[in-house]
């Protein structure tokens, strides 16, 4: 499944953001066929295509400059997430500095990124870094932790990401945070990380994730994504997929009623026709590295798509029901950071260098 093509394709240049949800480049509908089942997709399949190749566009736009030129005005008033789910300014922090920076024994590692993950809020990992110093499981005071993000929550700091709910796990604490901050530690007493670096694949990762307090199968899956980014893991991202919740929402909205219970089947086969798409339609999209869309960027694609189409094509519906975006773009004041990527994927260098070339060079993929 989803092997790479080696090739390189010239399409039509996209200086900024088309205007996605024209009724001029809304396609017909189509037949397909997933997992044995006929489908007939919406206007929406062709949007999630479009979608990804603009949104990809204004990604390496913004590592030029802060604020460039984008003329889909809800992709200008909206903020959503990259195509590359390791592209995300808060999966580049967890990448470069939480993961890679300090010690790579097994279980600071593992150590570090499930932290991290509980809270998924840079300024909560600088918080902690800043009064408690570089943070290993080995000297790792949870009182001492405990304390400080008390007196954060008690002078109204946000400690928590609002990207997405992320449960208490209920044993016993005052506060979530005194919960999250003894799951991390009691993951690490009972030998996780040993017990993932013996995993066989990303499904045994996401079981063993499974099987703690408050990581239901959505937050399990996001875990699992991130640690496969470290160095003690890495097992292909094209090996499995949870569809969470705006997902399915997207997948209903190209597929209709037919997609349910196959939705994962759907993610896959996205990422097998992904080239097939882009030249049909005659867009042209930049490859992270030349690194295919996996698994999960087609997932997250499916979230951002769902959100695209509640102002694109409000006829359409979903699962949720929902009409808005709730989150609206806020303006840089600064450039986004240097892209960095895990070594073991070698395509640093070479999205840095997209990252300064014009719009007009070839875009190449495998």
């Amino acid at each position: 499944m989803c092997s790479p093509k080696q090739q390189t394709t010239r399409f039509p240049s996209m200086t900024s953001a088309a205007l996605i949800g024209d009724a001029s480049v809304i396609g017909a509908t189509r037949d397909v066929v997933v997992a044995g089942r006929k489908l007939r997709t919406s206007p929406v399949f062709d949007t999630y295509w479009r979608f990804a190749a603009a949104r990809q566009s204004v990604y390496f736009a913004r590592l030029r400059e802060p604020e460039p030129l984008v003329q889909d005005p809800i992709l200008a008033a909206h903020r959503f997430t990259n195509c590359y789910r390791a592209s995300d300014r808060v999966s580049q922090f967890c990448i470069h500095e939480v993961a890679y920076a300090g010690s790579q024994d097994l279980r600071d590692v593992v150590f570090r990124v499930l932290l991290f993950k509980f809270f998924n809020k840079i300024d909560t990992w600088r918080l902690l870094e800043a009064e408690l110093g570089p943070i290993t499981s080995s000297r790792w005071r949870p009182e001492l932790a405990q304390a400080v993000l008390d007196a954060a929550w008690a002078a109204g700091r946000r400690l928590y990401s609002p990207a997405y709910v992320i449960p208490p796990p209920r044993l016993g604490g005052e506060r979530k945070h005194h919960d999250h901050l003894l799951l991390a530690a009691t993951m690490i007493r009972d030998g996780l990380p040993d017990r993932l670096q013996a995993a066989r694949g990303l499904p045994q990762v996401f079981e063993l994730l499974r099987e703690y307090p408050g990581l239901g199968d959505f937050l399990a899956f996001q875990f699992t994504i991130d640690l496969n980014y470290t160095s003690v893991l890495d097992f292909s991202e094209n090996q499995f997929v949870v569809a969470g919740p705006g997902a399915r929402d997207g997948i209903r909205k190209c597929f209709g009623l037919g997609a349910r219970g196959i939705e994962d089947s759907i993610i896959a086969y996205m990422v097998d026709t992904q080239e097939e798409h882009f030249e049909r339609l005659g867009l042209r999209f930049d490859y992270l590295g030349g690194r295919r869309l996996h698994l999960i960027d087609c997932q997250n694609l499916f979230c951002e798509v769902d959100k695209y189409a509640r102002v694109a094509h409000p006829e359409i519906a979903g699962i949720s029901g929902r009409t808005r975006i709730k989150q609206q773009y806020r303006r840089a004041s600064e450039l986004m950071p240097t892209p960095w990527f895990p070594p073991k994927w070698g395509i640093t260098d070479e999205v840095q260098k997209q990252a300064r070339r014009t719009e007009t060079s070839p875009s190449r993929h495998g």
